[in-house]
C-alpha cells in the first residue's frame, strides 16, 4: 500500500501552524476570562456572587460549598435558632461557667471586643434584650417606646466586657442575664468567610455580597476595580437608588443605617441603632455609615458603632485607624443631608458608569 504521507507537501505545514497559532491566540484573547455568578439565601437576608476564572475553568461544587459554609456559620451565631450556639450561650444563666464555642463563634468575638475597645462601647453585642424592649429584637414586642424604669432595669446588664473571652475558646458570663446578638458583625464575617472559601480553589478576582456586607477581591472580567453603590439614605429610597460609588480592591465594605427599620411616634423617629451607653436609639442625625477597611467583619462592626458615635466622634476615631475610611451622612434639621469623609474616603470614589 502506498503511504500517502510522501505525497505531502511539506511547505504547507508552517503556514498551518502559524494560522493555527493566531487562531488560538486571538479566541484566548477575547474568551480567556469568564464571570460565574451565585446567588441564595443567608442570614434573613440574601447573598450574590460573581467570581471571575479562566474560560476553561470549572467552578463546579462551589455553590454548594459556599451554602455549606454559610449554614456552619447560621447555626453558630442565628439568634433566631434555638439550637445555635449562640442561643444555647444567652440561655445558660449561671455566671462563671464555662461555655465551649467554635472557631467561628470564636473569631467573630475576637473582632468584636476589639471593635468594642476602639470605639469605648459605642458598638456593643450585649444590647439584644434592649432591642427586645424596643421591639426590634426577636421578641414579641411592638416597636413602642419603652417606660424609662424599663430602660434603666435593663442597663445593669448590658456590657459587653462582662464577657470574658479566653484563649481556649471558651466564653464565661460575668453576670449571668446577660445576653449576645451579634448581627451586626455576623453578616460581614461570613462575606468574609466566603471569600476564603473561594481563594481556596485558586480564585484571585471575585465579589462577595450579603444583605449588603461586601468584600471586592482583585479585578472585574474587564480588568478594571469592582464598583460598589452605596444606597441613598432616604426613608423610601428604591434598594437600587445610588447615592455614591466606591472603587473596591482587595477591601471589606459595610454600611449601615436608620431609614430603613424605624418607626415614628408623634413625628419623632426611632431608629432601630441603639446606644448601648443610655438604652435609647441614636438621635444625633446620621443615617447611613459606610465604611471600607481590611475585612468586611471589622468594617460591619465599625459601621454600626460609628451611627452611635456620631459624625464628629465617628471621624476623629476612624481617622485615627491605618486602612480604614468612611463617609457618614447627617441629615439636618431642614431635612438636607450632609456627606463627612474621613481622610482617605475621597480616593475610593468613582463614577457610576
Amino acid at each position: 500500500m502506498k503511504n500517502n504521507l510522501t505525497n505531502f507537501d511539506l511547505s504547507s505545514k508552517p503556514i498551518t501552524v502559524i494560522f493555527l497559532s493566531f487562531f488560538f491566540l486571538l479566541f484566548v484573547s477575547c474568551g480567556s476570562k469568564k464571570e460565574v455568578r451565585f446567588s441564595g439565601k443567608t442570614m434573613g437576608t440574601t447573598y450574590h456572587i460573581t467570581v471571575v476564572t479562566g474560560y476553561f475553568s470549572t467552578t463546579k461544587n462551589l455553590k454548594d460549598q459556599i451554602g455549606q459554609r454559610l449554614e456552619e456559620i447560621n447555626q453558630s451565631m442565628s439568634t433566631f435558632r434555638n439550637d445555635s450556639e449562640i442561643s444555647r450561650f444567652n440561655a445558660k444563666q449561671i455566671a462563671s461557667e464555662k461555655f465551649k464555642i467554635s472557631d467561628d463563634f470564636f473569631n467573630v468575638m475576637t473582632v468584636a471586643k476589639t471593635v468594642y475597645e476602639l470605639t469605648d462601647g459605642a458598638w456593643d453585642g450585649t444590647v439584644k434584650p434592649l432591642e427586645n424592649l424596643w421591639g426590634f429584637g426577636n421578641s414579641e414586642n411592638k416597636k413602642r417606646i419603652p417606660a424609662q424604669s424599663e430602660i434603666t432595669a435593663l442597663l445593669p446588664d448590658i456590657g459587653f466586657n462582662n464577657i470574658e473571652i479566653s484563649p481556649d475558646h471558651y466564653l464565661i458570663k460575668k453576670k449571668a442575664p446577660l445576653s449576645l446578638d451579634l448581627a451586626s458583625i455576623a453578616k460581614g464575617y461570613g462575606v468574609d468567610q466566603v471569600a476564603a472559601l473561594i481563594r481556596t480553589h485558586g480564585i484571585k478576582n471575585f465579589l462577595v455580597e450579603i444583605g449588603g456586607e461586601v468584600f471586592a477581591a482583585g479585578f472585574r472580567k474587564d480588568g478594571k476595580h469592582w464598583k460598589i453603590g452605596i444606597n441613598k439614605p432616604q426613608t423610601g429610597s428604591p434598594f437600587d437608588q445610588v447615592y455614591k460609588v466606591v472603587n473596591l480592591h482587595d477591601k471589606g465594605f459595610a454600611t449601615s443605617g436608620d431609614y430603613r427599620n424605624y418607626f415614628e411616634v408623634d413625628g419623632k423617629r426611632f431608629s432601630h441603632i441603639l446606644d448601648p451607653r443610655n438604652g435609647y436609639p441614636v438621635s444625633n442625625g446620621v443615617v447611613s455609615v459606610s465604611i471600607v477597611a481590611n475585612t468586611c467583619t471589622f468594617a460591619d462592626g465599625l459601621a454600626t458603632a460609628v451611627m452611635v458615635l456620631g459624625h464628629k466622634k465617628g471621624l476623629e476615631r476612624i481617622n485615627s485607624m491605618d486602612r480604614t475610611e468612611c463617609l457618614i451622612v447627617v441629615r439636618t434639621h431642614d431635612g438636607k443631608s450632609v456627606d463627612y469623609y474621613s481622610k482617605g474616603f475621597k480616593t475610593y470614589m468613582t463614577s457610576l458608569n
